[in-house]
């Protein structure tokens, strides 16, 4: 009896524990498993991606606009064959023959953690990986393991291998903020994923396990990383991947990592369109909504100008001014061409050394002098002159050079005079434009055009920064304006009348490659095409401006026709050279930010040899030589003269 009540007892306690156990397990599961993602939240999860600003042939990426993460999603068919078994021989051999976890992979990391007395927890999956890094943190804890096991499990369940795989070469991270095997190939190699060799696949891949600690551009991180990549090359030739003799080609393939240089390039025009971006798609989007901008600028074009503007200012230093900037646009479109400051580099330091930027520096590498407001002193006469041509005045209509005050303006009597302080009696209104004269340019304002009709030419060509009240001296350029708009408003001389607006954007897509914006045709008649033809005539007679700038200055080319005017602003501040063709109109400016005067020295001194260094370099490539003035030989010296030239 007493045993009885013995296998009684024992057989109810074993059901007590049993059930105790089972309800302990129950809780133990639901503790490591609350708040678990189903599997179909992966196919939601959306894959953030960077937005990439190109030139204009979308070859060239300008800038990456990115969170934390740089990132362009490619499908799998993209992903070379020998990358996909590169990364399976390194992380996950068995990839396509489990079922989401691998228990010797578990159990060998088990016995490993007992002997360090730690969790280390390897033996991670390719899925369990991907898992990991989609939803669950990086602790290492048995319930974070345990949750990594179930969901690979459920993932593996209901989605395909391949499907799996991808999603993991699209997430995983690389080092150098790249995310994702296509963003790890061009940070690394310059090139798409697709364009990979096998000894580069073989990095990628070296990569995952370490992406900081093995980089390439640091010494011993590089030492690892081509020990690992060996390593990696073997076990591809153990598991049938790749022949021997491919591997060993592989190994002692020559390997070029891009250099870790400037990311960004083209610096202003590219801020320039970032800030654009901003405006219309908010900074979050731009950072995580995987758009590509291709813009209007042409790389070659902008190498050069970012060439000649740097040249031209470090030989400007001896003449006091210290920064300058150059916009390039096509008149029949309004495309930017190019765009830079100062010495192009957006890092650079302020100058002069010790100055505080946004005070007293002569150069700050942070403002974009091409979007600031300047005073462009003559270079503003044109509109002016382009005001008394469509009421009737002709090129030939005579104004006396003469010494002459226009009534008080601003507290005091307002009597110009023109840079050499001579008068030279009936002149034409060619030869008062052509020699930039300023007693002659006042009256053709005042007396020809009208003060408000001259102003409001300016107006209607594009210039928007002009405050009342006006005066006299505005068509000597004394009110401010922006070098992108007095380029955009000389485009009208160069496109028979036509005013375009600037934009430096052809279009945009959004991560689908759905066009999201695409520049449109926004060509209005605003001028007469014989008054801008008469305009254009002007500013390319040589000889018109010869008795001024002589025959063979920076304004001159001998085989093209090329349109110019300069600029000088009172004190010497500001230095403009603003010229064009049918097919381009560049606009320099030269000075300091700090709007400290210069030596002393015309506009045509300071801008006119950068404008005419970037246009000799471009003028062959996109216009055919035509015959002009034949400049007499020697002839080289330039007159110079003050707030006309």
């Amino acid at each position: 009896m007493r045993v009885l009540k013995g296998i009684f007892f024992l057989l109810k306690l074993s059901i007590f524990l049993g059930l105790v156990f089972f309800l302990l397990g129950l809780f133990l599961v639901f503790y490591f498993l609350k708040d678990l993602p189903r599997p179909e939240f992966f196919t939601e999860k959306e894959f953030f991606q960077s937005t990439k600003i190109f030139d204009r042939t979308g070859k060239v990426l300008l800038y990456e606009i990115f969170e934390e993460e740089k990132r362009t999603y490619v499908g799998l068919d993209k992903v070379p064959d020998f990358l996909k078994k590169a990364v399976i021989a390194a992380e996950d051999a068995n990839f396509y023959k489990h079922s989401g976890v691998e228990i010797k992979g578990i159990l060998r990391a088990i016995l490993e953690d007992l002997k360090l007395k730690k969790p280390l927890f390897g033996g991670s999956t390719i899925t369990q990986q991907l898992i990991r890094s989609s939803f669950l943190s990086n602790e290492k804890t048995f319930a974070r393991k345990t949750r990594e096991i179930v969901l690979s499990l459920g993932l593996e369940r209901k989605y395909s291998k391949d499907q799996i795989l991808e999603w993991y070469l699209n997430q995983i991270p690389f080092g150098q903020n790249a995310y994702g095997v296509e963003a790890a190939s061009r940070t690394y190699f310059g090139k798409s994923v697709s364009e990979l060799t096998l000894g580069e696949a073989a990095i990628l891949a070296s990569l995952i396990k370490s992406p900081y600690g093995f980089s390439p551009y640091d010494e011993n991180g590089k030492k690892r990383l081509f020990e690992r990549k060996n390593y990696v090359l073997d076990r591809m030739v153990n598991l049938g991947f790749v022949s021997k003799e491919s591997a060993e080609k592989a190994k002692k393939e020559e390997i070029k990592f891009v250099e870790k240089k400037k990311e960004l390039f083209a610096p202003y025009f590219v801020l320039w369109v970032k800030e654009f971006l901003e405006k219309n798609f908010g900074e979050n989007y731009l950072k995580l909504g995987g758009l590509k901008v291709y813009t209007t600028l042409d790389i070659d074009f902008q190498k050069i100008a970012e060439k000649v503007v740097k040249e031209g200012v470090e030989k400007n230093r001896k003449l006091g001014a210290f920064n300058s900037c150059l916009v390039a646009v096509n008149p029949q479109n309004g495309d930017v061409l190019a765009m830079t400051v100062g010495t192009g580099n957006y890092e650079d330091k302020p100058l002069p050394e010790g100055c505080t930027p946004g005070k007293d520096c002569k150069f700050d590498p942070k403002v974009n002098v091409c979007l600031s407001l300047r005073q462009p002193g003559s270079s503003f006469k044109p509109f002016v002159y382009a005001k008394a041509f469509e009421k009737g005045y002709t090129d030939k209509t005579v104004v006396v050079d003469e010494p002459t005050c226009f009534g008080v303006w601003g507290g005091k009597e307002y009597c110009p005079k023109n840079y050499d302080g001579l008068f030279r009696g009936p002149v034409t209104l060619r030869e008062a434009l052509a020699q930039s004269l300023n007693v002659p340019s006042v009256k053709v304002l005042m007396y020809l055009a009208g003060l408000k009709d001259g102003v409001e030419m300016a107006q209607r060509l594009g210039i928007t920064t002009l405050k009342e009240p006006f005066g006299p001296s505005i068509v000597l350029g004394g009110w401010e304006v922006k070098l992108v708009e007095m380029v955009q408003a000389f485009s009208a001389f160069a496109n028979e009348g036509y005013k375009i607006k600037v934009d430096p954007i052809l279009k945009i897509e959004d991560s689908k490659g759905r066009t999201i914006y695409e520049k449109k045709d926004t060509k209005v008649k605003v001028l007469d095409e014989k008054v801008a033809g008469l305009i254009s005539d002007i500013l390319s007679d040589n000889s018109a401006r010869a008795p001024i700038f002589g025959w063979n200055s920076p304004l001159y080319f001998e085989n093209y026709k090329v349109s110019v005017k300069t600029g000088t602003t009172q004190d010497f501040r500001d230095g403009w050279t603003i010229g064009y063709t049918s097919n381009i109109v560049v606009g320099v400016w030269g000075g300091n930010n700090d709007n400290s005067p210069i030596k002393k020295e015309p506009g045509i001194k300071v801008a006119g040899p950068i404008w005419h260094n970037f246009l000799a370099q471009i003028l062959p490539k996109i216009e055919k030589p035509t015959q002009t003035e034949i400049a007499p030989e020697k002839e080289s010296q330039i007159q110079t003269s003050t707030q006309s030239q």
